[in-house]
Parts: C-alpha cells; structure tokens; sequence
C-alpha cells in the first residue's frame, strides 16, 4: 500500500525539499502527495482524499469499504467522503448527509464509517447486483452482519433505497469469496432455488456453495483454474476427493455466467434431482425440459 503524505508537512519535517517534493513525488490532490510512479488502490485514494480534508472528513462508501479491507474495490472510482462543506474536487465524491455517532468509527487514524453504514450506503446504490457484490465483499472483510444493517434501516425511514437494501441484505453472504461467486449465487436464488450454503467444508476441501444436505456442490472456476497448471492440477484432485465422498459438483465458467445462466440452473437442478431433492423449483424447472 502506497502512503499519501501532506507535501507540508513533509517539507516541515526536512523529508523532502521543495524541488524532490516535484521532481520525485506525484500530486493526487491539493498538497496531497505519492512517491512518482506510485500505482494507488482504492484505500490508498481513501487515505489520500481524508488528507485532502485536512483530516477532517469521514470516508465513506467504496472508500470505507476499501480501508475496512474489502477487496475487488475498483481504484478507478473516486475516493468518498462524507464533509459538511467544502466545494467539490476532481476524483472525490463528496456525501453531506448527517451521520449518527454510532455510524462512525475510528480505523488506522481515520474517520471511517463503520462496517454498517457502509453497507447500508452501498446497499442503497442503483444495480441490485452490483451492491450485494459489494456487500458481500465487505462482510467478507469485516464479519458484518445482517441485523447490523437491519438496525439502521430503522433508524433512517424514508430515506431514497431502502427497499433495495433490505433485499440486499437479506442476501448478503460474508462466505463469497469473490464478485462471480456472488453473481452465480444470484443466478441461482433468482431461479427460485434455496440459497445455497458458502464455503462448505468437506474434510481437508472446500466447496464455493451448495446444498450439504443433498451433497451438491458448486464451483465457480476463474481463469486461473484452466491457465495455471499447479492449480488446474490441484482442481482435479479436489474434484476426485469430493466425486469420492458422494458429492455432485457443477462447475461454472465466466463464459456460462456471462451467456449461459440458464445452463447453470438446469445442470444445478439435474444434480440436485439426482441427488433426491424433491424441491418443486426443481421437478418444475426438469419438467419444462430446460435441462
């Protein structure tokens, strides 16, 4: 992680002089500076825009997420603050509604807002997909749970979103471990079917999600499970372990989910039929002859 660091106070301390200050240190805002070359994340952006405030302001929104220690934060979106005044600035966003005391947190010496706000902001957001995305990701990241956000649904009636939020919430999963594993949950809960089960552990193994109960599993494989071999290699063995315990695993490529959904859901509810689920979603879906 790059630290941002005020150009005066740098100078102040003899870390820099004026001319290294502009010859060797790139400027990200107002008296805001990187080493030259410096590739910044979605937190480190965070950390620069807070400095921008005069440490002042509250981070919000992907900022928060990315300082709380989400991953998949995009570093090309603004860095967020919450900040009663001040005039606009390329590359933040700034958000001036009121925040209750119990909605801010201090996080690595800044003004953060807690893992539930932030969630209840980024719930609230146009793209249904995209927020339990990034819900998700966050509740990976911080063990956030549901009634947590539930809690301050209460507490702002009337505000634009919430009724996307409590469906985002009541999706949330702190087990995805990536956007596409919560993407093919969705596919899934969208076709009717139970929401699956994450990170379940079979003995030494792991499986993406799925129905323990019934033993079916799925997987969502990213590109590195074809282009490295070690890990295509250790696919294959897990998959022989799990086939050996009983399991049923569909797998899912970015192509299937990005083309194909409706594959992933036939093939899911020919395992689970297979595997004695009863479930009408199932009998229904085999019956159309979809799978």
């Amino acid at each position: 992680m790059t630290t941002p660091f005020l150009g005066t106070e740098a100078l102040a301390r003899g870390d820099v002089t004026p001319r290294t200050l502009r010859s060797r240190h790139d400027r990200v805002h107002r008296n805001v500076y990187v080493p030259r070359g410096s590739v910044l994340t979605a937190a480190d952006r965070g950390v620069a825009a807070w400095l921008w405030s005069d440490r002042q302001a509250t981070l919000a929104g992907l900022s928060a997420a990315a300082v709380h220690g989400a991953k998949w934060v995009d570093p090309a979106q603004p860095a967020e603050l919450y900040r009663r005044n001040g005039k606009p600035v390329d590359g933040i966003l700034v958000h001036r509604d009121e925040l209750l005391d119990h909605e801010v947190q201090s996080l690595a010496g800044m003004s953060v807002t807690t893992s539930a706000r932030t969630a209840f902001d980024l719930g609230r957001r146009p793209g249904r997909t995209l927020a339990v995305v990034r819900v998700d990701a966050l509740a990976h990241a911080t063990g956030l749970r549901p009634a947590s956000v539930d809690a301050l649904i209460g507490q702002h009636p009337g505000v634009r979103g919430l009724r996307q939020l409590r469906g985002v919430v009541a999706l949330m999963d702190a087990g995805s471990e990536s956007p596409q594993e919560t993407r093919t949950r969705l596919v899934l809960v969208d076709a009717g079917l139970p929401p699956p089960q994450t990170q379940i552990v079979v003995d030494d193994w792991r499986v993406d999600m799925g129905w323990e109960e019934f033993k079916v599993g799925i997987e969502y494989d990213g590109v590195q499970h074809w282009t490295d071999p070690r890990q295509h290699q250790r696919d294959i063995d897990r998959l022989a372990e799990l086939l050996a315990r009983g399991w049923l695993i569909v797998r899912v490529s970015a192509d299937m989910l990005r083309y194909h959904r409706d594959v992933i859901v036939s093939r899911t509810c020919a395992a689970l039929r297979q595997a004695g689920a009863e479930w009408p979603v199932v009998v229904r879906f085999l019956a159309d002859g979809v799978a």
